[in-house]
C-alpha cells in the first residue's frame, strides 16, 4: 500500500492508503475531517467538493494517491483563527442552507466560482455554475443570494487562495 503525503488545511499529513482509497475517504475516515460529505458516490451531488491545489474537485471520484504532494482545502480549512470565511458568513447571514448536508460542498464550489469568475456574479451565472451541486431541501433562492453576497464580501476582504 502506498504512503502518501499532502498538505490538508495548511497542515502536512501522511497516510498509508490502498490504491483504491478515495480522497473523501481519506479526509473523513483517516483524518476525521467530517465536514466533507458523501451524498451520492457518483459525482452528481457535489456534497464532497474540496479544493485541490486551488481548484474545486469532487472528492468522491478522486483517488487519494493522485493527491500526492497536493494542497487540499476542506470546509474546515476556510475559516481563519475562528473567523468565518466571507462565503461561510454569507451562507449564515442569508440562510443559504436548510439541513446543512450540501452546504460544505456548496460553499467550496462557491469560493471556486468566485476565484474563477470574479466578484460580480449574476443570478444566471450562479445558477448555471451550481448545476453540479444538489440541494434537496431548498429552491436555491437563498443559496444564490448567499453566493452573490459572499462574492461581494470576498471582494471587500480578499482571502488568499489555498496552494498559493
Amino acid at each position: 500500500m502506498p504512503k502518501i503525503s499532502m498538505t490538508v488545511n495548511s497542515k502536512q499529513v501522511s497516510a498509508t492508503v490502498e490504491g483504491r482509497t478515495l480522497l473523501v475517504q481519506l479526509l473523513r475516515d483517516t483524518l476525521r475531517l467530517t465536514g466533507t460529505h458523501v451524498g451520492c458516490d457518483t459525482s452528481q451531488c457535489g456534497a464532497c467538493v474540496v479544493h485541490v491545489d486551488g481548484e474545486a474537485v469532487k472528492s468522491c471520484t478522486c483517488l487519494a494517491a493522485s493527491c500526492e504532494g497536493a494542497h487540499v482545502t476542506t470546509i474546515e480549512g476556510l475559516a481563519q483563527g475562528g473567523t468565518l470565511h466571507p462565503m461561510q458568513e454569507a451562507f449564515r447571514e442569508h440562510h443559504g442552507l436548510q439541513c446543512g448536508y450540501c452546504t460544505p460542498g456548496m460553499i467550496m464550489a462557491a469560493v471556486d466560482l468566485v476565484n474563477r469568475k470574479g466578484f460580480d456574479l449574476d443570478e444566471q451565472l450562479i445558477r448555471s455554475e451550481l448545476e453540479g451541486n444538489i440541494c434537496r431541501c431548498t429552491g436555491y433562492h437563498n443559496i444564490v443570494k448567499a453566493i452573490a453576497a459572499g462574492a461581494a464580501n470576498m471582494s471587500a476582504q480578499p482571502v488568499a487562495r489555498a496552494a498559493e
